[in-house]
């Protein structure tokens, strides 16, 4: 079985590596968001949402790379939701949660999870790649009691758009239009993909 490295946080992501049978080890990157993003800005420009996504996750998966010494696979991923031309992160206050819901409520957004995979064996190519995954997400038209409630949960503050698919969330979300595993977190699909550019076979993380 090769070593593989999540490079975040996010229980979700590690709940669903390990029900399709990936038991990654987790270091945490500590990357600082907002400068990896002006950073990347200042090279590339304004980045779309998608852009934030990928940018977010390549830095992960870069810092965990540089900063330890590994002989293994390492993915980084980050989730962004784009609502009406504007990028949503993690609420992280009450205030801006409560907000939010006010205007997802009844209508529909793109959830982009960007995906970052470095090649860190010792005898791998030391590759580097990516992809995003950008999935359609249709909110149901919550009361202003609902939004409430669901905001005291304390939930949808520390994930990507105020919100959970497979969680407390899931019964405001009326449906979605890609893959499921991408707005939870990590597209297993899109992962796949991404190994297979690195002749890995997905049953090689699950052997």
């Amino acid at each position: 079985m090769i070593p593989f490295v999540l490079a975040s946080a996010s229980p979700a992501r590690l709940t669903t590596l390990t029900r399709a049978g990936v038991r990654p080890e987790v270091i945490v990157s500590g990357v600082d968001e907002d400068a990896a993003i002006a950073a990347a800005q200042e090279r590339h420009g304004e980045l779309g949402a998608a852009d934030v996504a990928l940018t977010l996750a390549r830095a992960k998966a870069e810092q965990v790379s540089a900063d330890h010494d590994l002989d293994a696979l390492v993915l980084g991923c980050d989730s962004v939701l784009e609502l009406e031309d504007e990028i949503f992160g993690k609420p992280h206050s009450s205030q801006v949660a409560i907000e939010r819901w006010q205007r997802m409520r009844g209508r529909s957004g793109v959830l982009h999870t960007g995906h970052w995979v470095i090649d860190d064996r010792s005898e791998g190519t030391g590759a580097t790649l990516g992809a995003t995954a950008s999935t359609t997400v249709h909110f149901a038209d919550l009361s202003d009691a609902e939004i409430a409630h669901y905001v005291a949960t304390g939930e949808p503050l520390h994930v990507a758009g105020g919100f959970t698919v497979d969680g407390l969330g899931g019964p405001y979300v009326t449906g979605i239009e890609g893959d499921y595993h991408a707005v939870v977190g990590v597209s297993l699909p899109m992962l796949r993909e991404l190994l297979g550019q690195l002749d890995v076979a997905w049953h090689d993380l699950t052997a």
